[in-house]
């Protein structure tokens, strides 16, 4: 890839420069409008790839002055099936130091088992196998567990890529479905109800000086969301935030009081539901997507 992360792919910084330059290749390959595949000859040979798909900036638009006769062949490819591809190809080049001159990440996770069974008793009876689900603000992956022992297999997000590294070096993250990204991008890459649930886990810290923020956040994830929204948080003023602000955009949910002994994690949640919620079987789910 040309640019070096997914948000790059929003602005195109290196593809605009290339573009303005002369590209030394033989032949290059076609994929069905998504992107170009090109056969770089110097400084040495490798294949580049360049897209636009996700910008506003239509660099490849004039595709004849990058191609000209050299169409070596053209490859079909489903816009979910490239952008799978793409955060694949990003995951791993993260994870194997591609794409950092020093990694500091070094230590291991260490599992929080009883946070994790606590989480677990409450989403088994929320949300059913076979369901798809983002989860927003993932961190390392710790609180992804609880997921995974239910058998769920989400996609993760997170800004912090030494977070999402851990994770993937600590093989907690799925490279198919890890993405470093803010999460008021997602749009760019998703539809809205483009998932069965979002969610996320200890978002926040949410407070009056950082609402602003966090607002974004959480009504860019939900709008892919078709069903169901789950956040826990610290604080039942958080949750309450967080319902008062879905409510407004169409969600119906309340705050579930979920404190322990310990009082740290997961102590507040909220659960919304969509106003016009419908239920459809797994199998039309999966014909629809």
């Amino acid at each position: 890839m040309a640019e070096e992360c997914l948000e790059d792919l929003l602005t195109l910084p290196v593809t605009s420069e290339l573009s303005a330059s002369e590209l030394d290749f033989d032949k290059c390959i076609d994929i069905d409008g998504l992107g170009i595949a090109f056969h770089i000859l110097r400084p040495a040979k490798f294949w580049l790839l360049l897209t636009d798909k996700y910008s506003q900036v239509k660099v490849l638009k004039d595709a004849d002055k990058f191609v000209c006769t050299k169409v070596f062949k053209s490859v079909k490819a489903s816009e979910m099936d490239f952008l799978q591809a793409l955060i694949e190809y990003y995951a791993i080049s993260l994870s194997g130091e591609l794409l950092c001159e020093n990694c500091s990440v070094r230590e291991e996770i260490v599992p929080m088992d009883e946070r994790i069974e606590r989480l677990k008793s409450v989403l088994k009876s929320l949300i059913p196998k076979g369901m798809s689900i983002m989860e927003i603000c993932c961190g390392n992956g710790m609180a992804t567990r609880a997921l995974l022992g239910l058998g769920h297999n989400p996609w993760c997000i997170d800004l912090d890529r030494c977070d999402i590294c851990q994770a993937l070096k600590s093989k907690i993250l799925d490279p198919r479905r890890s993405l470093v990204l803010d999460a008021r991008y997602l749009d760019k890459f998703f539809s809205s109800d483009s998932f069965d649930v979002i969610l996320g886990f200890m978002v926040g810290l949410i407070n009056e000086a950082n609402w602003f923020l966090w607002r974004d956040i959480l009504l860019a994830s939900s709008n892919l969301a078709e069903f169901m929204v789950f956040y826990t948080v610290y604080s039942q003023r958080e949750a309450e935030l967080i319902a008062e602000t879905l409510g407004e955009v169409g969600w119906n949910g309340h705050v579930i009081d979920n404190r322990d002994a310990k009082g740290i994690y997961d102590q507040w949640i909220y659960l919304g539901k969509r106003l016009d919620e419908k239920v459809i079987s797994t199998t039309e789910r999966d014909q629809r997507r």
